[in-house]
C-alpha cells in the first residue's frame, strides 16, 4: 500500500491497490455485511465502511496495516476533529442536539482549546472515584442483568450514587441503548429519554460540575460530557469487554480456568485474604488474559484520522480496522488464536505496544495532547476485578455464545463453585 509515513524522496510513492467494489451497489452491500454479517468487506486495501449511504456521503477510506496503524494516533500528522472511533457514528457526526447543543469531547481535536478543559475534567472524575477501596461485591451476571450491574457500578464508582435509588431506576441501560442507536435518526425521537439521563448526571455530579466551573466549563456542557464519557465510553467498553472475557476463557477450557483460579486465590491469600491493587499486579496470567481479550476482540474496532500532511494525500480520511494490525502475523504469532499467556514475561510486555483498543498503544497513557481514552486504565482495572471476583467464587464454568451489533452475547450454562480445600 502507499506509505503512511512522511515521504522518503528515495522511494517512489505507489498507488494504493484495490478498489471499492461495484459502483453504488458496493457501499450498500458492504454496509449490510458489516452490520448484519459481522464482517468488513474489503477490496485490496480499500474499503467501504459504515455508516455508509445515505448517512455518510464519503465512505471511502484507506485500511492501514499493523506497521502503519499507529499513524492514526499521531496528532501531529492526523486531525481528529469530528472523527470518532465508535461502532455507530465513525466519521459521521451526530447532531449536537443529541448532546445538549454541545460538541462533546470525543469529537474535539487536541488542538481545540475546549479539548484540554474537558479531558482534564474527565481525569478529575477518575481521580475522585467514590469509595476509594473499590471493593468487589455482588454476583456478576450477564445479559440484561449485566448491563444493569455495569451501569450501577459506574454510577456508584464515579458519582457515589446508585442509579436504581433515583428517578432513573433500572432504566439506565435501556435509555443509553436508545440514545446511541437513535444517533442515526432524528434527535427529537430520543429527547425525553435523554433528558432523564441528563437529569440523573446533573443531580449526581455536583462536586464535579463545581470543578468544571473552576476550569471554565459551563455546568451544562460539563454535564453533557460526563454523560457521554460514562455512557458511551466507560459503560460501552465494559458492556462489550465482560462477555468477551467470559467467552474466551470458557473456550480455552478447564486447564486455563484452574490456572487462573489458583493464581488469583494464591495471591489473595498471601495478602491476608484481601484484594489489593498491588496483589492484582502480581496476577501475571490473569492480566495477560485481559490484554489478550482486548487484543483479539477490541471493544471499539474502528479508528479514523484526517491527514494533516501529505502522507498519501493531504485531507484524506485514513481508516484503521483494529483486528487487522492486532492479528498481524508479522507482530503476533498465531495472531488469530487466543493465547492466554501471550503478554507474560519481558517478551510479552514488549508486545503491549501493539495493542490499540484504547485509541492508542497500551504502553502509552492518555493526556490532553492525545485522543487516547481517558478511562483506559479504569476499563482494564474493572476487567481484572471481574476475573478476581469470578475465580474467587468458581473453579470452572461453561457458556454458550452468540453475536450482536455490540460484540459477543454470553449465557452461563454451568458453574462449579470454588473448592473448599
Amino acid at each position: 500500500m502507499g506509505s503512511t509515513t512522511e515521504a522518503n524522496p528515495a522511494l517512489p510513492i505507489r498507488k494504493i491497490p484495490g478498489n471499492y467494489g461495484l459502483p453504488i451497489i458496493g457501499p450498500f452491500k458492504d454496509q449490510w455485511d458489516y452490520f448484519h454479517n459481522q464482517g468488513l468487506s474489503i477490496h485490496g486495501v480499500c474499503a467501504n465502511v459504515p455508516p455508509g449511504p445515505f448517512i455518510e456521503s464519503n465512505p471511502y477510506v484507506t485500511v492501514l496495516d499493523g506497521k502503519s496503524f499507529p499513524v492514526l494516533f499521531d496528532t501531529s500528522k492526523v486531525e481528529k476533529r469530528g472523527l470518532f472511533h465508535n461502532n455507530y457514528s465513525q466519521y459521521y457526526i451526530p447532531s449536537t442536539k443529541f448532546s445538549g447543543g454541545y460538541r462533546i469531547l470525543s469529537y474535539l481535536d487536541p488542538s481545540e482549546p475546549n479539548h484540554t478543559k474537558l479531558k482534564n475534567l474527565v481525569f478529575f472524575l477518575l481521580r475522585t472515584l467514590k469509595g476509594e477501596q473499590l471493593a468487589i461485591k455482588g454476583k456478576v451476571a450477564f445479559g440484561d442483568p449485566n448491563d444493569n450491574a455495569c451501569f450501577n457500578f459506574l454510577g456508584q464508582a464515579f458519582y457515589g450514587v446508585d442509579p436504581t435509588n433515583t428517578k432513573l431506576g433500572k432504566n439506565g441501560p435501556t435509555l443509553i441503548a436508545k440514545w446511541i442507536l437513535f444517533q442515526l435518526l432524528p434527535p427529537f425521537l430520543i429527547k425525553s429519554d435523554y433528558k432523564k439521563l441528563y437529569d440523573f448526571f446533573y443531580n449526581a455530579s455536583g462536586k464535579i460540575l463545581d470543578e468544571g466551573e473552576k476550569m471554565g466549563i459551563q455546568r451544562e456542557e460539563a454535564c453533557h460530557n460526563l454523560l457521554s464519557a460514562t455512557c458511551f465510553n466507560s459503560y460501552g467498553g465494559i458492556k462489550i469487554l465482560f462477555p468477551s472475557l467470559l467467552k474466551f476463557i470458557s473456550q480455552a477450557g478447564v486447564k486455563l480456568q484452574k490456572q487462573l483460579a489458583e493464581e488469583i486465590r494464591t495471591v489473595v491469600q498471601s495478602n491476608g485474604g484481601k484484594v489489593t491493587m498491588s496483589g492484582i499486579e502480581q496476577m501475571e496470567l490473569m492480566n495477560s488474559v485481559v490484554f489478550e481479550t482486548l487484543r483479539i476482540d477490541p471493544p471499539v474496532p474502528l479508528q479514523y484520522g484526517k491527514a494533516k500532511k501529505d502522507l498519501v494525500k493531504k485531507g484524506e480520511i485514513l481508516f484503521g480496522f483494529q483486528p487487522f494490525p492486532t492479528k498481524d502475523p508479522n507482530i503476533f504469532s498465531n495472531g488469530e488464536e487466543f493465547v492466554a499467556e501471550r503478554f507474560m514475561g519481558k517478551e510479552g510486555e514488549k508486545l503491549l505496544k501493539n495493542v490499540f483498543w484504547s485509541n492508542g498503544p497500551e504502553t502509552d497513557n492518555p493526556s490532553v495532547e492525545n485522543k487516547q481514552c481517558a478511562g483506559k486504565n479504569f476499563i482494564v482495572l474493572v476487567g481484572r476485578f471481574l476475573m478476581v471476583e469470578l475465580f474467587m467464587r468458581y473453579d470452572t464454568f461453561e457458556v454458550t455464545t452468540g453475536t450482536s451489533a455490540l460484540g459477543s452475547t454470553v449465557t452461563l450454562t454451568w458453574v462449579k463453585r470454588a473448592s473448599l480445600d
